[in-house]
């Protein structure tokens, strides 16, 4: 019980972030998972597995506030669902922290850039066609073998092209559901063809997945309305804040001081 209501808490307080500023729910369950000795692999799976019921929770939300570009929706999520399946994969197989220090280092740069322009006028400008392909496949990929990756990679991308930031982090949060959805998936496949065999200690962390789903979708709700609510200025300024943060704590991390 007692590690349900720390779950409970981290969830809660990871969807109410995720949900107002599109990311960080996988890298905060993710890191907590981590710190309690659980490996990288059967972290990722737990979090996916907890986030198919709160990113449906939060998509819901963003949908009822219309906060969605439905446009760019279906333009991003497939490319994040292929990205997401071989991140799966490709985690199951071997370590995939080979590139997290250009993936900090990216993360650091766009953070710094979108804080500084918050204090701009904002433009708004439609995403380029190009871009969302690509964008979608490296967020999909890097939030598998991450553990957390489709929010930083996907919404600093729009937010940097001039995307406007309610309609990015409604949608992001909203296509988040197919891309955890199909990472589920391909993790279940991968340990029911025995690709998979490290995954048997997954179960003992049944509480925590748990704590993680109750969590997030008491969060969803209120996150949903802060979108609509802040002013873009605001919610970039945090987002930019909020990137430069992970950026900072996986470049710890990485250097071992964590």
């Amino acid at each position: 019980m007692t590690e349900f209501i720390l779950f409970a808490v981290v969830g809660f307080l990871a969807q109410a972030v995720d949900g107002a500023l599109g990311m960080a729910y996988g890298a905060i369950s993710s890191t907590v998972l981590l710190s309690f000795g659980v490996p990288p692999a059967q972290a990722s799976a737990a979090v996916h597995a907890a986030e198919v019921f709160t990113t449906g929770a939060s998509g819901y939300a963003h949908h009822y506030h219309r906060n969605i570009d439905w446009k760019l929706f279906w333009r991003l999520a497939p490319f994040g669902v292929l990205g997401g399946c071989l991140g799966a994969f490709v985690l199951t197989s071997f370590d995939g922290d080979m590139v997290k220090p250009y993936v900090t280092t990216y993360l650091a740069v766009i953070g710094l850039w979108l804080f500084v322009r918050s204090f701009r006028k904002l433009p708004s400008n439609p995403v380029p066609t190009r871009l969302v392909a690509p964008l979608g496949a490296a967020g999909g990929f890097l939030d598998a073998a991450g553990g957390g990756g489709w929010g930083p990679m996907v919404v600093t991308g729009l937010l940097g092209a001039g995307a406007p930031p309610r309609y990015v982090i409604g949608t992001v949060n909203a296509s988040e559901f197919l891309i955890t959805l199909a990472v589920s998936i391909t993790f279940i496949v991968a340990l029911v063809t025995g690709h998979w065999q490290e995954a048997g200690a997954l179960s003992t962390h049944a509480s925590s997945v748990l704590g993680l789903i109750v969590g997030g979708i008491v969060a969803a709700p209120l996150a949903g309305w802060m979108v609509k609510a802040m002013r873009e200025q605001t919610l970039l300024r945090l987002v930019g804040c909020l990137i430069m943060l992970l950026a900072l704590f996986q470049t710890v991390q990485q250097l071992g001081f964590v």
